[in-house]
């Protein structure tokens, strides 16, 4: 049976032949292996899927695999089930409703259509649909489409049903509908160049602004390039698909029904008109040409192929085309490249003469990659040119948007993604960026930042993207590479010209510039502080402000707390008043045990140490474990007479308490006494405010306990600014009461025992903020406090173990430093309502701390309008101040060479995976200007690349 079976199938020539060509194949396999021309087998099939779907069926790449199969299932059925349907006017009716269906971004309508019934069920407002998208589908947009669709059903029904169908010919009714397609087609051309900054990317365009720096004047210049957008915008999603498809209804082919070859061509060709409406029309425009030239039936383009195979082909042939010239282009780049590059000269200079002695060589491996589609590799970036294996556009086997290198950079191109969104759905509606095709690559720049666009599928009135941000890090090969990127922009959009249509000089670079996107973001401004924060006299000044701002910021604080509020409120109704127990001003001074002071030294002082004076950023670091410190009592009861606790009380009872019923609870930082000595004690006086509104103000309970000698109190408590005080409380508005805010205010302003208190507080944090030491700050002090780490002194811990507190005094110790450097910069205050609107402003508009805060991050998320951070420059020995500015800026935008970024990606992960070429100083990532290929290694997905942000696919809508 086996010998049999053997003899019949050698005798088969077809199988002998393939046979032999896969002996010969298989020889070569573990050589196209080890050349990275073998492809795996998921980048394969992906890679063939996406071919027959884009060319096949009409479709486009998919930003995801799952979306990508579905997809390729949904038009292959379409295809299959348009060649069983008897009628010629249903045919071309559900090819119709289906290549405009498929041709839309279902999966986000599908979503917010369950998201609606499901809201409309609940009841209820439910949470934001998971869409990258700013702006979601409207029940408005759906009654759009359904009258597309309404309209395109009809005129294709009436055209294919009553129109005679005849040959093409310079009068047939199909001849003239090419002719309007051709004056559309240049219509279309005219008004996109017009929108982008070059022309063909050689000649500057004379319509397009000039000199744009600011976004004002970029918006006066572009009004009448708007109009041109929104007129381009109507002739391409409306009046172009209407003519495409009444040009399809009035072909003679479709009466040709139950063939395979026009089922498959015009599914595609009703496909294309909504899916890839410019180049569909460019293809249709060919094809009416080519009719009109070739107009004899013995031709094979009339008598053996119909017009939905000929747009097939045309649209191959256009694709391929484009590729060709891509790779010629990048091809070339990489000679010169490496002929211009000093460094490399001596090493390349053999490489450059063989590829020009064995030119047709290279010209036939860039026609076999374009052949295949696949990347033309050079490796380690140098002129020896390779086929890489067949890949489809997404590239990277994992899921878009799930892996960058976060750091803490992120958050700036967190923040800018949504308005950077809105900017190009209106650049790419208008046709700012050119045409638009799956697998394009464009750059943005504005100031250190590098934004990388890949555009992942296109459809009818959408476009799906995916936004990277690069690092920040000023690297020697990040900056050689980022200012070149400026010199191309700069050229572009900055430069004046003399003549009207000037030639891009930087036309053999792989970035042309095309557009500005004005995009909502921070600008970064770095300032040094000489002069300023070194100033004896600022210093000088320092110290009266801060206790100005302690004093603004306790009573905001305090006017504010509405669990205090409502407590006092509760109070008042009941007509009673709680007795506040004053802290003592006439004990001795505190003391410690050996052991604590040594704790403290080792612990805070190694902190203050002159080692950490010029930190960047200094840590605090955690002090000794919270000690057991009972707080103070904020009323007393008295116990019911006859009680034990009643007990010793006596003359006592008008308005003190012994020691043992009451001093022991606050008791902490007295001196300590010797066992069998009798204690010598003071009374602490219960008392109460003067005004019954003044429990709105009071001060948290922990907050009142005492810390300092008195002779210190008494020291810094002339230097309490009491007419600040009572000017800042009678501003406030911290309670609802009927009676007159005025009046109850100036009650308040008059209640001694209120202002005691707080001249306790702010002096205390005053005394921790500055030390032992009462004289002028250093500048080294000023950074060390304002990172937070503050020197020793006998109310550290004190105030280290009240963190909320903590965080006021030091939230008043920055804001006073952001104080000092507008005077210094702006001028002096004039009167406290001018600095009572300062501290305003810094509340509201402000946020002033650390790079390194995660508050600074929520800051930024939140677009707080202005940012600033203190640092320290140890290169060139000077402070400097940090301010981030919210505003509408101007971001500069370039197409990259996409067969480049395929190229350099191909040749990245053929050196990583195949090579195992880890080496961080590895010749294919330096850098160089003119192939940018230390950013697009960068761009690429981890682990190869590290970008520091990705997002997640966005779809844009474009009308």
């Amino acid at each position: 049976m086996f010998p049999f079976s053997y003899r019949f199938l050698v005798n088969i020539p077809a199988l002998e032949q393939v046979n032999q060509i896969l002996h010969i194949l298989f020889i070569f396999l573990p050589f196209l292996w080890a050349l990275g021309t073998l492809p795996p087998p998921d980048s394969l099939f992906l890679w063939a899927m996406e071919q027959v779907l884009e060319f096949g069926l009409g479709g486009s790449s998919m930003s995801t695999h799952l979306r990508l199969l579905i997809m390729f299932i949904i038009s292959a059925g379409t295809a299959v089930t348009s060649y069983f349907i008897p009628s010629t006017v249903g045919v071309v009716l559900f090819m119709t409703a289906l290549g405009f269906l498929l041709s839309l971004n279902l999966s986000d309508m599908c979503l917010v259509f369950k998201h609606s019934v499901t809201r409309h069920r609940v009841g209820t407002k439910s949470k934001a649909l998971p869409s990258g998208s700013e702006k979601q589908f409207t029940w408005k947009e759906c009654l759009f489409y359904i009258i597309i669709l309404v309209l395109a059903l009809i005129e294709t029904s009436l055209l294919h049903h009553f129109a005679g169908f005849s040959q093409i010919s310079k009068n047939s009714p199909q001849a003239v509908v090419g002719y309007v397609l051709m004056i559309l087609l240049i219509i279309l051309w005219i008004l996109r160049e017009i929108q982008s900054v070059c022309i063909f990317g050689i000649f500057r365009n004379p319509f397009y602004p000039k000199d744009v720096q600011t976004v004002t004047l970029f918006l006066e210049k572009r009004t009448r390039l708007v109009k041109i957008g929104v007129v381009r915008r109507i002739l391409l999603n409306l009046v172009s698909p209407f003519a495409m498809i009444a040009f399809l209804s009035l072909d003679s082919s479709l009466q040709g029904l139950h063939s395979v070859s026009v089922s498959i061509g015009f599914t595609r060709a009703f496909r294309m008109v909504w899916q890839h409406t410019e180049n569909a029309l460019l293809e249709t425009v060919i094809v009416s040409v080519v009719h009109l030239f070739i107009s004899s039936t013995d031709v094979w383009w009339n008598r053996s192929v119909d017009t939905g195979i000929r747009l097939l082909l045309v649209g191959i042939m256009r694709d391929r085309l484009i590729q060709f010239i891509s790779k010629l282009q990048f091809a070339v780049t990489v000679l010169l490249a490496s002929w211009t590059e000093k460094k490399r000269r001596k090493s390349t200079t053999t490489l450059c003469i063989l590829n020009i002695v064995f030119s047709p060589f290279v010209l036939v491996f860039i026609i076999f990659s374009t052949l295949l589609s696949s990347p033309l590799l050079p490796l380690f970036t140098l002129p020896l040119f390779l086929v890489g294996f067949p890949r489809p556009v997404q590239i990277w086997p994992g899921a878009v948007g799930t892996a960058a290198c976060v750091c803490a950079d992120t958050v700036y191109y967190d923040q800018m993604v949504p308005g950077l969104t809105t900017a190009l759905q209106a650049a790419m509606a208008a046709g700012s960026l050119g045409l638009l095709l799956p697998g394009s690559h464009y750059l943005g720049r504005f100031q250190d930042r590098l934004i990388w666009i890949m555009i992942l599928e296109c459809g009818y009135t959408y476009c799906c993207i995916n936004i990277k941000g690069l690092e920040l890090q000023e690297t020697s090969c990040h900056t050689a590479e980022a200012q070149s990127v400026d010199e191309v922009f700069q050229s572009a959009f900055e430069q004046e010209y003399s003549r009207v249509c000037s030639i891009n000089e930087h036309f053999g670079n792989v970035l042309t510039p095309y557009s500005v996107l004005p995009v909502k973001l921070y600008s970064d401004a770095r300032n040094v502080l000489s002069g300023i924060i070194d100033s004896h006299d600022n210093l000088k000044e320092f110290k009266g402000d801060l206790i100005k701002v302690l004093v603004w910021i306790l009573l905001q604080y305090c006017s504010r707390r509405p669990h205090v509020q409502e407590v006092v409120h509760k109070t008042e109704n009941k007509g009673q008043a709680s007795l506040i127990i004053l802290p003592a001003l006439n004990t001795s001074p505190q003391t410690q045990t050996p052991e604590d002071s040594d704790s403290l030294n080792s612990e805070i002082l190694d902190d203050w140490s002159d080692d950490n004076v010029f930190g960047d950023e200094p840590t605090i670091r955690k002090g000794k474990e919270e000690k057991d410190q009972l707080k103070v009592v904020p009323g007393v009861n008295f116990p019911i007479p006859g009680s034990v606790e009643s007990q010793g009380i006596g003359e006592h009872s008008g308005g003190t308490v012994p020691e043992n019923s009451l001093y022991k609870s606050v008791i902490l930082g007295y001196p300590v006494v010797d066992k069998g000595k009798q204690k010598d004690v003071a009374y602490i006086p219960l008392v109460e405010f003067s005004c019954s509104h003044s429990h709105l103000l009071r001060l948290p309970e922990e907050w009142t306990s005492s810390c300092l000698p008195n002779s210190k109190m008494r020291e810094m408590s002339s230097l309490f600014p009491e007419e600040w005080y009572q000017f800042v409380l009678k501003q406030l508005e911290c309670f609802h009461s009927e009676e007159n805010t005025s009046s109850v205010l100036e009650e308040i302003a008059k209640d001694r025992v209120l202002k005691d208190f707080y001249v306790h507080a702010v002096m205390t944090c005053y005394f921790s903020l500055f030390g032992v030491d009462n004289m002028v700050p250093s500048p080294g002090h000023i950074l060390r406090v304002y990172s937070g780490v503050l020197p020793w002194s006998l109310a550290l811990d004190w105030l280290t173990e009240k963190p909320e507190l903590f965080q006021l005094a030091l939230k008043a110790f920055r804001y006073t430093l952001k104080l000092m450097i507008d005077k210094a910069s702006l001028g002096p205050i004039e009167d406290f309502k001018e600095l009572t609107n300062c501290l305003e402003e810094y509340e509201t508009d402000w946020y002033i701390g650390l790079v390194s805060d995660e508050k600074w991050k929520e800051a930024i998320l939140q677009e707080k309008p202005y940012l600033f951070s203190l640092g320290y420059d140890p290169n060139m020995g000077v402070y400097t101040g940090r301010v981030l500015t919210l505003q509408e800026l101007l971001i500069q935008v370039g197409k990259l060479n996409a067969e480049a970024v395929k190229g350099q990606w191909a040749n990245l992960s053929w050196e990583l995976l195949y090579a195992t070429n880890d080496d961080e100083e590895r010749y294919s990532i330096q850098a160089h200007p003119l192939l940018l290929r230390n950013l697009t290694v960068q761009a690429a997905d981890p682990p190869l690349g590290y970008p520091i942000y990705s997002s997640k696919p966005l779809h844009i809508h474009l009308y």
